[in-house]
């Protein structure tokens, strides 16, 4: 689905048993992978938040023909290091131009290199990750910010801590230590949520309007309690719908997908508290 106000809340669990798969050398690992990845595909990245056995991820993937194929060469020489001697030519740079934009060729990478790595390291073989992943797609914009909200606030759900900026493996408590330390590198993740109201906001300015969004200041309950409470209720409209975000968005979404997985669409329905107007579930 090739919409610019189209992101995506990827969801992918584990195939090993237990609640604790993701120990914290496996969560930094995954997140170093997403950060360096993030780099190199044509890719937005919103937010993310790693559990124990699943992991979330907010993005949107770019236009291809706004990166030149001096940018493209950038980005291969990125993936395969400076060692490798790359020898371009214009087929090559199509298909990697195609690659580079393409959501699922970018969490693949993500899951791949982490499986082959956590195999290594336990000396084990076969699968890691439970089938394909999920992903959910979401409109740009206030649906955005209501679905990142759902994400950062994972952790105080799971009760592991009393606010997000506790967890150091979810985009606000990662932001937060991003914004304490100095010589960090560059940031990966993006606020570009596009909220007209924030068009004109500083990047510390919108982690502000954010972290009081989340913590209940947008209406969704007081900013000391911090436990999200509402999206409790609320879990599988971001996990199990196939598209959230306006009438208009939703209609023209279920268009696409029925296009492309031939399925018929079977309902729509308005989730109420939220700035979200319509949804699109199975």
């Amino acid at each position: 689905m090739n919409d610019p106000k189209a992101a995506y809340h990827v969801i992918s669990r584990t195939a090993l048993p237990g609640h604790n798969v993701l120990g914290p050398e496996e969560k930094d690992y995954l997140l170093n992978l997403i950060r360096w990845l993030s780099q190199v595909y044509f890719v937005e990245v919103y937010g993310f938040a790693i559990m124990g056995n699943h992991f979330h991820l907010l993005c949107r993937m770019l236009p291809e023909d706004q990166f030149s194929d001096e940018e493209v060469k950038r980005r291969i020489k990125l993936y395969y290091g400076q060692k490798r001697k790359i020898f371009f030519y214009e087929e090559l740079i199509k298909k990697w131009r195609a690659r580079l934009g393409n959501l699922s060729r970018y969490i693949q990478d993500v899951k791949q290199r982490f499986s082959r790595w956590y195999n290594k390291r336990v000396e084990r073989k076969g699968y890691f990750w439970a089938d394909r992943f999920k992903s959910v797609i979401i409109e740009t914009g206030e649906a955005l910010l209501n679905c990142l909200a759902y994400i950062e606030l994972n952790p105080v759900r799971a009760g592991i801590v009393g606010k997000p900026e506790d967890y150091r493996w979810c985009s606000l408590g990662y932001r937060s230590r991003r914004g304490s330390r100095r010589g960090t590198g560059k940031n990966f993740l993006s606020l570009n949520l596009g909220l007209t109201s924030w068009e004109n906001k500083s990047e510390k300015e919108r982690l502000e309007l954010l972290r009081e969004f989340v913590y209940g200041k947008g209406g969704l309950g007081e900013p000391e309690i911090g436990t999200g409470e509402i999206f409790r209720q609320r879990v599988r409209y971001f996990t199990e719908s196939l598209a959230i975000g306006s009438k208009g968005f939703v209609n023209k979404a279920a268009v696409k997908l029925k296009e492309f997985l031939g399925f018929k669409r079977k309902k729509s329905r308005k989730i109420k508290s939220l700035a979200i107007a319509e949804m699109l579930i199975l």
